[in-house]
């Protein structure tokens, strides 16, 4: 787990978050897991895909970064259908594939940061939703198949504080598309 970044920094990321739909039917696949006692299952609130962690930032540079990483969102539908344990004890979910614009999304917003200045991951994108840490010994129940129409992302600030884990800083695309569930 990271340590609570300093003052005058902001923890950074881009990420997807999963409309409310989805988030009410991933709770009750979360809760269809078999968690062992000490895991740290996350809150519905905490569920987003990662696109890319910026990390700590001065916070002098927020305002610039999130007008400078405004990107246009070419809609694409994210399907989950793999649970998965990762090394280090993460339960996470995997889309059952990649879709072109996702991959083409990350990579333009790759592109963005490194002309602001800020690194980034220069390993193969592997796009996952984490559900809990610590769970090395969960046992997930059957593979779930759903997902969402995808028509915007954001840029988030990870706070360090259990009670709030996440905040949304700016919202980019079109945020108020149709998020039903696709089945």
């Amino acid at each position: 787990m990271h340590e609570p970044p300093a003052p005058d920094t902001a923890r950074l990321f881009l990420a997807l978050l999963p409309p409310a739909a989805v988030q009410a039917v991933l709770a009750i696949h979360a809760a269809a897991w078999r968690w062992p006692a000490d895991a740290a299952v996350y809150a519905g609130d905490d569920w987003h895909v990662t696109l890319h962690y910026i990390g700590p930032v001065p916070r002098a540079r927020v305002d610039e970064l999130q007008a400078g990483l405004s990107l246009p969102v070419t809609p694409f539908e994210l399907r989950f259908g793999v649970p998965a344990l990762w090394p280090h004890g993460l339960a996470v979910l995997l889309p059952m594939a990649v879709p072109p614009a996702l991959q083409e999304l990350h990579d333009a917003q790759g592109a963005r940061l490194r002309q602001l200045g800020l690194r980034t991951d220069e390993r193969p994108y592997r796009p996952h939703l984490t559900l809990a840490r610590r769970a090395a010994q969960a046992l997930p129940p059957a593979p779930p198949a759903w997902g969402w129409p995808v028509h915007a992302y954001v840029l988030m600030e990870s706070t360090g504080r259990p009670e709030s884990r996440y905040r949304v800083l700016q919202r980019y695309g079109d945020s108020g598309a149709a998020a039903a569930l696709q089945a």
